[in-house]
């Protein structure tokens, strides 16, 4: 199987991974194959499922990212995140519906920018709330592990 680079989501891919941000991580990835698949659709002028599809994916992807960044910040400190988001969604959807190839991407630069932009602004503090999240087990900061030397 071979490995292929995000080509749409590139910043919020490496942020989530950065961060170890494991659900999120999966739903950008997810994300990022749906907008390939639109882009070939686009690409070639088709009306195919592929187009209607990505608009349910980024959908998706922001739950995610409100889930990872707890909702108490993203609906407050991150109400300017929140709402760039939304707006680069709201780009991306009507260059979908147009057609447009040229617009499709540089709306999708500026919707990747948006959501890795809101998912590193979020201080570590807020995302220990959110539950079933590392931090959320007890510690306000996942701390890195020093490296185990063996035991005898």
């Amino acid at each position: 199987m071979t490995h292929r680079a995000p080509a749409f989501l590139p910043l919020t891919v490496d942020a989530a991974a950065r961060l170890n941000a494991v659900p999120l991580l999966r739903q950008a990835l997810v994300t990022d194959h749906a907008a390939g698949e639109c882009w070939t659709a686009l690409l070639a002028g088709c009306g195919t499922a592929a187009r209607r599809g990505l608009a349910p994916q980024l959908r998706r992807l922001s739950e995610a990212t409100s889930e990872h960044v707890g909702v108490r910040w993203w609906f407050a400190e991150g109400t300017g995140h929140r709402r760039r988001v939304a707006s680069a969604q709201e780009n991306l959807e009507d260059a979908i519906a147009d057609g447009d190839g040229q617009e499709f991407a540089l709306a999708f630069v500026g919707y990747d920018h948006a959501m890795a932009s809101a998912v590193v602004a979020c201080p570590q503090r807020a995302r220990s709330s959110v539950p079933g999240s590392p931090a959320g087990r007890g510690s306000l900061r996942q701390q890195p592990r020093a490296p185990q030397g063996r035991r005898t």
